[in-house]
């Protein structure tokens, strides 16, 4: 900053207070918020290294996108008295229309491969690490062989290697992504176990998986709201208890057992 002409300074502290807009001005409009010459919006955008502008403006769509919170913060998302409604009923219609592409028959089928599962194993990486891991806990009531991945100091080659076709393999894979997410399913996919990838709307495709779920994740800010995916775990759960029957029974019943000779609760 220091290095750059006064125009062009003034120009980068604009650009910086809300650099996810620069996506909705043309250089034109850029140059006249700012108050500086087109010109000068030329030169800033080729001594940070692009060739023009619209390929700057490019680069900031692709990576709000991708997801990146510092470029969803726009200046028509500052904090405003009806904050709170605004997040309750984007929550909601986040629920309600994720709920709305699912069916019955498909969450059986979900709950029954886990209840059938050799092993299940959840992986979430970033975001996502929260969710596979309360998944995991929430299942393993009823559930014997499930694991949450990675686990502290570990790679996952060690677990991809013992992935045989009775295994269940669960992927959450809100963005922002990381590569090993496709590799996961990839790896999956060629052991011919079943899995589930549950993602955000804006997730691309991903063949060979068993089952895809898109969550609803719009928010009012810059941060998504994750409220159908906590809900889809919860209906999931739900639902590997059903399908656990008797078997399921004796496990709650040997967990509280043991519960009440550690007195834990």
């Amino acid at each position: 900053m220091n290095d750059l002409p006064a125009t062009e300074r003034r120009l980068a502290e604009f650009v910086l207070d809300f650099p996810g807009d620069l996506a909705s001005y043309t250089g034109a409009e850029l140059a006249d918020l700012a108050g500086v010459s087109r010109a000068t919006v030329s030169r800033f955008v080729r001594r940070l290294g692009y060739p023009n502008y619209e390929e700057a403006r490019r680069h900031v769509r692709d990576e709000k996108q991708e997801g990146a919170a510092l470029l969803l913060s726009a200046a028509t998302t500052k904090a405003s008295k009806n904050a709170l409604e605004a997040h309750a009923s984007q929550g909601a219609a986040n629920l309600t229309g994720t709920f709305g592409r699912l069916s019955n028959a498909q969450i059986d089928a979900i709950a029954k491969a886990i209840v059938d599962a050799r092993q299940v194993l959840v992986f979430g990486f970033r975001s996502s690490q929260p969710f596979a891991s309360y998944f995991r806990w929430q299942i393993l009531q009823v559930v014997e062989r499930v694991i949450a991945l990675p686990g502290p100091g570990e790679t996952i080659g060690e677990h991809l290697a013992s992935i045989e076709a009775r295994d269940v393999v669960i992927v959450f894979g809100l963005r922002r992504r990381v590569p090993q997410t496709d590799a996961i399913l990839d790896y999956a996919a060629s052991a011919n176990a079943k899995s589930l990838y549950i993602a955000d709307q804006l997730a691309p495709e991903h063949a060979g998986v068993t089952w895809s779920i898109n969550c609803d994740t719009a928010a009012p800010g810059p941060l998504d709201n994750h409220v159908a995916v906590l809900g889809l775990c919860g209906l999931l759960a739900t639902k590997v208890l059903e399908h656990a029957g008797d078997r399921g029974r004796k496990r709650l019943s040997a967990i509280e057992s043991a519960h009440d000779h550690m007195d834990e609760l």
